[in-house]
């Protein structure tokens, strides 16, 4: 089955044509194989999981295994990243993802686009990482406010076989409001789609590409509908001249892009078994889920100009399903045949891996059951993980009530003995805990423009000692400790740096009479209050429908 990218613009056409025919770089009527491999949302999982699924080492097994395969067929490789190879596994938290970067160059990147956890902590540690990695870090639409000048790199060209393929950066606007806005007080982003136009533009007219491709971490939303999320591929792809790009390598959704029907993506994908790429406006759009668990493969033919896609198909990394038998015993099985590990990655990560080890695996409490912090939970409902943490920001300051963003929240914790590893995965940003003293009136005030953040989203509140029923006209029976809000009492709130600045949207509060900063890390003060009220029982943190929408 051949896959061929329709409505290439005439403009395109004619600056492929002319490339041919000034550079001669490429025969007219030979077919030319190219085969993009694409990874995206790494956050850290440079080593196999406790089930020895996904990694680097087995990763660089499977890219070296095809780019000996497709080297044979006189072909060749581009391996690109989606972005947001920061922040999730603390090992690599802990070590600002240089075991990443370091393996990502083993393995033999080519490029990757710049996402927003590239930005979780200041701009130094990016730009070390940069250092690190042997490729470049790319965003066209990444500006610096004073000086008006792009902060990264916005392309890179290579000439796999005298074709002339470039690749496009772009991150997504939402980097400013997800992100700590503390790291952006000198920087722009600008609109993706805005800026892939101009950069198309300047790339025909100086570089003439045979091949245009976009490595993105923008997110890919079913017909475009992408919520109170900006806008990400799908959009983006429609706002283009008609097939201006061949091919979209996304992130940031971390979702298998393989498609159910047209604008609709199969809901529970099962690794190993067919997978077709979205296609919008003659451009192709693919995603590889999240943290090394697929490389996606798409193999192209080029020839006279023209990129025709003849397969496609994500490559699961030793993703195992659970199968429980009859007697009630279970194990893991392999979806598809096992990927060895390389000893040479292996070689370079395990210092990595030890000392990450090392810092983290020291038990620090205990609880009697299961806290829930899954992103399908702490974005819809609220949770009894979210309460112990709001607990332990209200124990540090003092504070009468606790607000904080459900995205914020980032694993569970299972019931059993608690490691410092266990807190760090639940709040791996570094964020600081802060408290305002404000009036009943300005309590209700921003109570009642957080309680407007919609479910589905990062920006979803989590509320401890708060009680109120929200309506289209405002909260009802506000209730703050379970007490009556007093518009002239004085009330102290806690929450984190993140959300104080205004991150999320929500209303800064940063620059007010009576805010103070405490300095303390999140994890820090979550790990000290565990350590103080252990053993934890989780139900003394279960939340009894205080908060409710109409």
């Amino acid at each position: 089955m051949k896959f061929v990218v329709k409505g290439v613009t005439t403009a395109l056409l004619m600056a492929v044509s002319l490339t041919s025919a000034s550079a001669l770089a490429w025969e007219k009527d030979k077919t030319y194989n190219i085969t993009i491999l694409h990874t995206n949302d790494h956050h850290g999982h440079f080593w196999r999981n406790e089930h020895a699924e996904y990694g680097l080492a087995a990763q660089k097994t499977l890219v070296d295994s095809i780019r000996k395969e497709v080297a044979e067929q006189g072909g060749s490789v581009l391996l690109l990243s989606g972005g947001d190879i920061n922040t999730g596994v603390p090992e690599s938290d802990l070590q600002d993802a240089e075991p990443d970067f370091r393996g990502m160059n083993l393995i033999g990147y080519d490029a990757m686009a710049i996402g927003n956890h590239e930005f979780d902590k200041p701009l130094t540690v990016l730009r070390q990482q940069e250092k690190w990695a042997k490729f470049p870090l790319l965003s066209a639409n990444i500006y610096q406010k004073s000086t008006g000048e792009r902060l990264f790199k916005p392309w890179a060209i290579f000439k796999p076989q005298g074709i002339k393929i470039a690749v496009i950066g772009l991150t997504t606007d939402d980097t400013a409001k997800i992100g700590n806005p503390e790291n952006f007080t000198d920087i722009e982003f600008r609109k993706p789609a805005d800026e892939a136009k101009l950069v198309i533009q300047e790339l025909q007219t100086t570089e003439k590409p045979d091949v245009l491709i976009a490595a993105t971490h923008m997110g890919h939303y079913d017909n475009g509908d992408h919520g109170s999320n900006a806008p990400g591929d799908v959009e983006m792809a429609r706002s283009l001249p008609a097939g201006a790009l061949t091919m979209i390598v996304g992130g940031h959704s971390q979702n298998p892009v393989c498609m159910a029907a047209e604008n609709k993506k199969q809901v529970d994908y099962v690794p190993g078994t067919p997978c077709a790429p979205d296609q919008q406006n003659g451009i192709w759009i693919v995603q590889a889920h999240e943290w090394g668990k697929y490389v996606g493969r798409a193999d192209f033919e080029f020839r006279n100009g023209e990129m025709k896609l003849v397969h496609y198909q994500l490559i699961p990394i030793n993703l195992k399903k659970k199968i429980t038998y009859d007697n009630g015993e279970s194990e893991r099985v392999l979806y598809t045949p096992q990927i060895p590990e390389n000893q040479q990655m292996l070689s370079l990560l395990t210092p990595f891996q030890n000392k990450g080890q090392a810092q983290l695996n020291v038990k620090v409490g205990s609880v009697n059951g299961h806290l829930e912090g899954d992103r399908s939970k702490v974005r819809f409902v609220q949770t009894n993980l979210a309460r112990l943490l709001l607990a332990a920001q209200m124990d540090r300051t003092g504070a009468d009530f606790a607000v904080m963003s459900g995205g914020g929240i980032r694993d569970s914790i299972e019931a059993g003995d608690i490691t410092y590893k266990d807190v760090l995965k639940v709040q791996p940003f570094g964020n600081t805990v802060v408290y305002t003293d404000m009036t009943g009136k300005e309590a209700t005030d921003y109570l009642s423009a957080v309680s407007q953040k919609k479910p589905d989203s990062g920006a979803y509140p989590q509320f401890a000692n708060v009680s109120f029923v929200a309506t289209a006209t405002g909260l009802q029976d506000l209730k703050i400790k379970g007490e009556p809000i007093d518009p002239a009492k004085t009330y102290r709130m806690a929450t984190l740096n993140f959300n104080a600045s205004g991150g999320d949207g929500y209303p800064a509060i940063d620059k007010k009479p009576g805010y103070v900063n405490t300095g303390f890390v999140d994890a820090e003060v979550l790990k000290q209050y565990i350590e103080k009220n252990s053993p934890l029982d989780v139900n003394a943190f279960e939340p009894k429908g205080e908060v409710s929408w109409k």
